[in-house]
């Protein structure tokens, strides 16, 4: 199993905030379908303030390449990810059109 961490901020609006909390309480079934099939085994966000963060656990199957692609071709992730994009902001450091950003390990005990 493959370990991925990922950070992406959202828009620093209280509303719009709980708005996109409200969203990730029910989730529409045909985008964890969606997230399975790409060979993720557990997604998890965490939020602070508007800094996300994601931990991604998924199988050897797994590539960010193979889930852009899977995605693209996918009309109800693409109406989500529209959806999303409402409450998200790039982070700085993020080159036009990226969302999510992975992360460095720095420690591990």
């Amino acid at each position: 199993m493959k370990r991925y961490c990922l950070a992406l901020d959202l828009k620093p609006d209280p509303v719009l905030i709980a708005e996109y909390e409200s969203h990730h309480r029910k989730v529409w079934p045909s985008i964890l379908d969606s997230i399975r099939e790409a060979g993720i085994l557990n997604l998890e966000i965490y939020r602070i303030e508007n800094r996300l963060f994601m931990i991604l656990e998924a199988d050897d199957s797994f590539t960010f390449e193979k889930k852009a692609a899977m995605d693209a071709a996918n009309p109800v992730v693409q109406e989500w990810e529209e959806l999303m994009w409402m409450y998200q902001q790039a982070l700085p450091s993020a080159r036009e059109g990226e969302k999510w950003l992975l992360m460095d390990k720095i420690f591990e005990l």
